[in-house]
């Protein structure tokens, strides 16, 4: 009831009544002056004739009614054929003792006002003082509003959207793969119903709470959810509706949002994008004396609220490394909270909630198609929930089925089947081989993730074809051999083409762009090259965003970074090679029978490789080995730690 009463003395809708007052108060000024105009304009109809002119008017019997005023006399003359409205005249007042029977002798009507001064003098007064009153309050009243933050029509006014109680429809049960993120808000949400059991401890509400992640991780959501849970006011808004053309508008907005909010205790105040506001502050001449001026205003109220109050400020970021200190010191956003990709229980869970309302048959593994989704955030995975049940639809199946779901994480990844795209055979061989030595080499290789399905069918995404693997495991950690093994695996589409048409195509682009980012990032970030060893050379930025990485050494070191790639990709390039020609049987028999069925699953590329390479089924588990192994202690003598920095390292076994 009372959350009822809070919503109907909502400041939005006063703001609106405000608004609507306003216009109702400009349309009367407006009435008002355009009927004076009128009136003016009017009396101005009326032509000045001399009083010996309307004598000869009265003689000639042309006049209809004489109305004798004061200073005046007021003339109707009578309607000629053709005139809509008679004509009327004024003249002055003469004395003249003979008017009257002239007027009578010739049936003119006419008549005398009684003077009432008193009446004449209002009359002329409120015309004349009324729109000047209704001018000077109108003044007062705009410069009042702007005073206090209103703005002319609003301007300065927070915009900010206010839910009550359960309105958003999202509460904490439709979140799922964030369950650190939800215990800490719910720590906030329970401060905020019993207050009491925190404060006889002597524990303070946290002021505010940063949400910080990649897009797409459930930050909105999860803020959603809070206001689903905590039953109070919940105010939300983007961080760009600070932002306007007018100086002093934002902090204008700050204040407005926050005496809101204070107004409506306990509450909660959501914004969204909060580095649109709150990028660091600098002396540069480019910087933007408005959103410092916002900033400014966003820390002094901060500042200016008691955490007692049950006020707390949320907001979410994908740019945390951009905002300023002062923002982020404890008092202001005492919690940081991450929401980072999910995990693959996370993803598990994110799946079971996005198809909680769609009907799916027996065949589903979501397991399944968790692991095949690594690194794949909340918004993707419930549009590839979405794209499964249209493909379903489409195929005139009532369930969704796992060929389905496989179907949706394609389309979501490189795109839909381009079926009007026809290439030659000549290019289908191509594809085919090239194909085929991706999965060959990874087959080939005990680090390298196993094989899900081959396709030549080209996609919408630009792909004449890909490779699709599944790791049998979540991974956290690469190691050195396993990404060695990635720079040989995507090459080694390149160099199927090399060894059996003895030409290269312009196929390979994709590829070379990976494994030269994965062949510098080995060098630079992950301390795995001999030569330069455990120099930290470059720096990520945006971790949340891009991923951009920034050098940090000079252009001589530069330069002798891009003769490492070249040596580390020239080596995988070389061991793809050879693996290939040593098992060219084999990726002969296989192209072919990928040319034939456009699309084979791991299991058929298997079968198909076992046969040919002559492996039994005891062969297969004998490969079986641990993927990181321990090296015993008693294989090596303990040295004295006076190693030099340019000692050779132990070599790396080959791949």
């Amino acid at each position: 009831m009372d959350n009822q009463k809070k919503n109907n003395q909502n400041p939005n809708n006063k703001n609106n009544k405000q608004g609507f007052s306003f216009i109702i108060l400009v349309t009367l000024i407006t009435s008002i002056l355009v009927m004076a105009l009128y009136q003016f304009q009017g009396e101005g109809a009326e032509s000045e004739i001399t009083y010996d002119k309307f004598l000869e008017y009265v003689d000639k019997g042309q006049v209809a009614r004489v109305e004798i005023q004061n200073d005046q006399l007021v003339i109707t003359m009578k309607k000629e054929k053709g005139e809509r409205t008679a004509k009327e005249y004024y003249t002055g007042v003469v004395k003249d003792d003979t008017l009257s029977e002239r007027l009578y002798k010739h049936h003119v009507v006419y008549s005398q006002e009684i003077p009432d001064t008193t009446s004449a003098i209002i009359w002329q007064l409120i015309g004349t003082f009324l729109p000047i009153a209704l001018l000077v309050g109108m003044i007062v009243w705009m410069t009042r509003k702007m005073a206090k933050g209103g703005g002319m029509m609003g301007v300065g006014k927070s915009n900010a959207k206010m839910y009550v109680e359960k309105q958003t429809g999202v509460t904490f049960r439709d979140v799922a793969g964030q369950e650190e993120a939800k215990e800490s808000l719910q720590e906030v949400v329970d401060f905020l119903h019993n207050p009491g059991k925190y404060t006889s401890v002597g524990a303070k509400l946290p002021k505010g709470a940063l949400l910080v992640g990649p897009p797409g991780t459930g930050k909105t959501l999860l803020a959603k959810a809070v206001a689903g849970e905590a039953k109070v006011p919940f105010f939300s808004l983007s961080g760009s509706a600070f932002v306007e053309m007018y100086v002093g508008v934002g902090a204008s907005r700050v204040r407005d949002l926050f005496k809101q909010a204070q107004q409506m205790a306990p509450c909660i105040i959501f914004i969204d994008e909060i580095d649109a506001i709150g990028k660091s502050r600098d002396n540069q001449m480019g910087s933007n004396d408005e959103r410092e001026q916002t900033l400014n205003q966003l820390l002094a109220e901060m500042d200016g609220f008691e955490s007692n109050k049950g006020l707390v400020l949320l907001a979410a970021t994908n740019r945390p490394e951009i905002l300023d200190p002062a923002l982020l010191r404890p008092g202001r956003f005492d919690r940081r909270i991450v929401v980072e990709k999910p995990d693959l229980k996370g993803r598990v869970d994110v799946l079971k909630v996005h198809s909680r309302d769609v009907r799916m048959d027996e065949t589903v593994d979501l397991e399944a198609i968790a692991l095949a989704t690594s690194g794949a955030v909340g918004s993707d995975l419930a549009n590839m929930i979405n794209e499964a049940a249209i493909n379903a639809v489409k195929h005139g199946r009532n369930a969704v089925s796992q060929a389905d779901l496989f179907e949706a994480v394609e389309v979501v990844l490189v795109g839909k089947e381009k079926k009007d795209r026809i290439m030659s055979q000549e290019e289908r061989r191509i594809v085919s081989y090239h194909e085929v030595g991706h999965a060959l080499v990874s087959a080939l290789q005990k680090d390298s993730e196993p094989v899900q399905k081959i396709t030549i069918v080209p996609r919408t995404m630009g792909a004449l074809g890909y490779v699709m693997q599944t790791p049998e495991e979540e991974k956290f950690l690469n190691t050195k051999k396993e990404l060695e093994a990635m720079l040989v695996g995507m090459l080694a589409g390149r160099a199927a083409e090399e060894v059996v048409f003895d030409t290269v195509t312009t196929g390979a682009s994709n590829d070379i762009e990976k494994a030269t980012s994965i062949a510098r990032a080995m060098i630079t970030q992950y301390g795995m090259s001999e030569k330069f060893g455990l120099i930290g050379l470059e720096s990520i930025q945006n971790r949340y965003l891009d991923g951009r990485p920034v050098s940090n050494c000079g252009p001589e070191t530069a330069a002798e970074i891009d003769k490492e790639v070249m040596k580390m990709l020239k080596d995988a390039y070389a061991e793809a090679k050879r693996l290939l020609s040593e098992h060219r049987t084999s990726l002969d028999k296989i192209s072919d029978f990928l040319i034939q069925k456009e699309t084979i699953t791991g299991k058929e590329f298997m079968e198909i490789f076992h046969e040919v390479e002559g492996i039994s089924s005891e062969d297969k588990e004998g490969k079986t080995a641990e993927r990181i192994a321990m090296t015993p202690v008693g294989n090596h003598e303990v040295q004295e730690v006076d190693t030099e920095i340019g000692s050779k390292e132990i070599e790396s076994e080959k791949v």
